[in-house]
């Protein structure tokens, strides 16, 4: 199978409806979440997560191959219900400027608080780039068309390449997630929704720019 052929079945699976899992599932994968959370991803086990489950491993396995195919799982999870909330946040905004805004707000806050994050950016910083090279093409590609979707519904009538705009917005939020520091003093909500207001909303066509 091909990267792209991945990518494209992962980008499937974050956008379309989570229907398939059952309770089971759900009870494994907030077991398998919570010790991630706790322990980061290289020390817990399968055995662990049944344990947090009250389940056999044998139950697991039934279910998922291995711990990478846990953990992909539960990623997949949160990429999901991370997009939901990119979604949620820019739907029905007035203006492109007001989607650029809240996306990037929403975007770097849920990914600055998410507790599985902020774990593994501590304890294993070198674990983040493997899962984002493993995931990150297509989460990126679902969160981008999500916001460059809401960029076009805020101006129908604009020719404007929403899909550079609404991905180079979610490379600089990432960038800001795992560099943090520097010259950007963007240490809480306001301070980003300014920063995002003053300085990203200028990607935009400058007749598209609010006066």
């Amino acid at each position: 199978m091909t990267m792209d052929a991945t990518a494209g079945g992962l980008l499937a699976r974050l956008v379309m409806p989570e229907d398939g899992a059952d309770d089971l599932d759900t009870r494994i994968l907030d077991a398998a979440l919570a010790e991630f959370e706790s322990y980061g991803l290289r020390r817990v086990s399968v055995e662990d997560v049944a344990k947090r489950a009250g389940v056999a491993r044998t139950t697991i396995y039934r279910r998922f191959t291995n711990k990478e195919q846990l953990l992909q799982a539960v990623i997949l999870r949160e990429c999901r219900r991370f997009l939901t909330a990119i979604a949620e946040a820019t739907e029905d905004l007035p203006s492109p400027e007001d989607a650029v805004v809240e996306g990037f707000v929403v975007g770097l806050r849920s990914a600055r608080t998410h507790p599985l994050m902020t774990r593994v950016l501590e304890s294993e910083p070198e674990a983040v780039l493997p899962q984002l090279s493993m995931n990150g093409g297509a989460v990126m590609l679902a969160a981008r068309d999500i916001l460059a979707d809401r960029l076009r519904r805020a101006r129908p009538g604009d020719a404007e390449d929403h899909n550079t705009v609404a991905e180079v917005l979610l490379r600089l939020a990432l960038s800001l997630l795992l560099v943090p520091g520097g010259g950007l003093k963007l240490d809480g909500e306001d301070a980003i929704r300014a920063f995002a207001r003053d300085y990203l909303t200028r990607m935009l066509r400058p007749g598209a720019q609010a006066g």
